[in-house]
């Protein structure tokens, strides 16, 4: 058997001024590769990582579109789930 995962992580920095998005991609428990928002392209942290990172950076598409994820996934969600955590008393 063998395991493989992704996990996307949002982190605001007052609000949604400063959005960073970190996908992981794990492997047997083990992280593989990820993308940094703020650095723009995929790290391999593998050597398998490292070549399928390799790989993704060589797609503009698959770069622009990960990247764009900060707007459709994590500020989109930021406005969705603000009012039951953030403003909540």
């Amino acid at each position: 058997y063998f395991q493989e995962m992704f996990k996307g992580d949002c982190y605001f920095t007052n609000g949604t001024e400063r959005v960073r998005l970190v996908v992981r991609y794990i492997h047997n428990r083990q992280q593989t590769l990820h993308f940094d928002s703020d650095l723009g392209h995929y790290v391999g942290d593998t050597p398998l990582g490292e070549s399928i990172a390799k790989y993704f950076n060589s797609q503009p598409d698959t770069v622009e579109q990960t990247q764009a994820e900060v707007d459709t996934y994590c500020r989109h969600n930021y406005g969705v789930y603000t009012p039951f955590t953030v403003e909540r008393r």
